[in-house]
């Protein structure tokens, strides 16, 4: 196994799946980077393992100062804090099944050395099937079911992944770390995709508009949908319903600030804008079959009664 992984336990008595997600360019709605780390503390994941961070992140470029150092805390001239590049590997036993959960951060070089450390973990504890997620933002309803765009490393899973209610991307352009990795996965022969959500953004920044642009920082209807896709896939039976919570939470603050925004700012049409936005919008809700047919019966339970 790769030297830059570092194992101290290795559970491969199970059917094993992974999730992951990164500190990434792709992250609208904190899909890639917080959505691993809320499944971590649902199911009460432990940290098994991690890649070490030598060789693949930069400490400074011209222009990105920020965005790149370490951050650290002072206290009286001592260090109390400094922040480090994690690419961290949690455990859960679930229902007879390993879930597996990697939060990490994207790499800044070295990406295919990163890719062959990633796999020589994933082979080493015989994952099945690996699933990343990731956010892009765009012009979607708010409180609409997720636009969800999906890439994959074997053509034979295409067949399978048009039950998920996903839209295959088309996209050319710089890579992700997530299609970066389903091109490496390819090329070993394991089974990786790349679940993006569609998160709301809106754009009035034409003019003279005293708002410039509005859109979801935590996107938990997004989170919600994702990993609906992937309890369904991978069969753990997930307690989503704080999530589900979330999501309405969610959509019932963003009704009070369009009503809000429209009081304040009628110039802006902003009500005429989201319709247009819904007129065009179409939803691909998530229906699974044995998921249908119970509801079916509730309702047949219901008329009985």
């Amino acid at each position: 196994m790769d030297d830059l992984v570092d194992l101290w336990e290795t559970p491969v008595d199970k059917d094993n799946y992974m999730i992951v997600g990164w500190q990434q360019w792709a992250d609208a709605g904190a899909i890639s980077s917080e959505l691993p780390r809320y499944l971590i503390d649902l199911v009460g994941a432990r940290k098994i393992g991690e890649i070490k961070k030598d060789g693949f992140y930069l400490f400074q470029f011209p222009g990105t100062h920020h965005l790149l150092r370490p951050h650290i805390k002072l206290v009286d001239g001592h260090c109390q804090h400094l922040s480090t590049h994690q690419n961290e590997l949690y455990y859960a036993e679930r229902d007879g099944k390993g879930l597996l959960i990697f939060a990490g951060e994207e790499p800044h070089m070295n990406e295919s050395r990163y890719a062959e450390a990633f796999f020589d973990m994933a082979e080493a504890l015989q994952v099945k099937r690996i699933a990343a997620v990731g956010g892009v933002y765009g012009p979607v309803p708010y409180e609409k079911d997720r636009e969800v765009s999906c890439a994959y490393s074997l053509p034979r899973m295409r067949e399978e992944l048009e039950h998920y209610a996903v839209q295959f991307s088309n996209y050319e352009g710089g890579s992700t770390i997530g299609t970066y990795l389903a091109r490496a996965a390819e090329q070993r022969e394991i089974e990786f995709m790349v679940f993006y959500g569609y998160v709301p953004a809106y754009d009035f920044e034409e003019g003279e508009s005293p708002i410039g642009s509005i859109r979801i920082d935590q996107d938990w209807k997004a989170w919600y949908e994702l990993l609906r896709r992937l309890d369904y896939m991978f069969g753990y039976d997930l307690d989503l319903t704080e999530l589900k919570k979330r999501e309405q939470t969610l959509i019932e603050a963003w009704d009070r600030q369009i009503e809000e925004l429209t009081q304040k700012h009628p110039e802006l049409g902003v009500k005429e804008f989201l319709a247009k936005i819904r007129a065009e919008f179409t939803e691909r809700p998530f229906l699974p079959l044995d998921s249908a047919w119970d509801e079916l019966g509730d309702l047949l339970d219901d008329m009985d009664e």
